[in-house]
């Protein structure tokens, strides 16, 4: 019996000592998988991020120090035109005149600048109906019936606001997301 007992322990023993190998090779064929799993992930990844010239393009940065007020300026921000103008105090006092709810997209002026620089306009330059490029913008192209933008290619006016007043267009001219850096500096983007 003392024969039984000890080849009965000894299969025990057996037993414990393949559970652990097993272990400790599903673990390290977990573990290899795992690792080829990431070495795989990683160039798969990193080749998506954006290169170094579309970041140079995420932002726009603009001197506004020579536009006068009652001048406009066309730039690019992201392989789109972007127009900033300098309002007069007329074109501000005809914008706030207008009442809301005659406005097909109601915005006031306020909401459509920054604090405390009221007079600068910064929108996209790119009609909401179907993509033309409105004209108003540059010297002595034609502002609408509004004295704002007008979009030749379907006629749609806007305001000093660049607010839609007239036309097919659906809504407002965008307003980008923007920051002034300093007095005479914004950075678009």
């Amino acid at each position: 019996m003392a024969t039984t007992t000890g080849s009965a322990d000894t299969d025990t023993l057996a037993t414990e000592e393949g559970v652990r190998r097993r272990d400790f090779i599903n673990i390290a064929a977990v573990a290899a998988a795992g690792v080829g799993g990431v070495a795989t992930l990683v160039p798969l990844i990193s080749q998506m991020a954006p290169s170094k010239d579309v970041l140079a393009e995420s932002t726009t940065e603009l001197d506004i120090s020579a536009i006068e007020p009652g001048q406009a300026i066309k730039a690019v921000f992201r392989k789109q035109p972007v127009f900033v103008r300098n309002l007069t105090q007329r074109e501000i006092d005809e914008a706030n005149a207008v009442p809301l709810s005659s406005l097909r997209d109601p915005q006031s002026l306020e909401e459509r600048t920054l604090e405390g620089r009221q007079n600068w306009l910064v929108t996209m330059g790119v009609c909401t109906h179907l993509g033309c490029v409105p004209l108003g913008a540059a010297e002595g192209e034609p502002r609408g019936e509004f004295g704002g933008y007008f979009c030749p290619c379907h006629g749609s006016h806007y305001d000093t606001a660049a607010r839609i007043r007239k036309g097919p267009a659906p809504t407002n001219l965008e307003v980008p997301d923007y920051e002034f850096t300093s007095d005479t500096t914004i950075l678009i983007g």
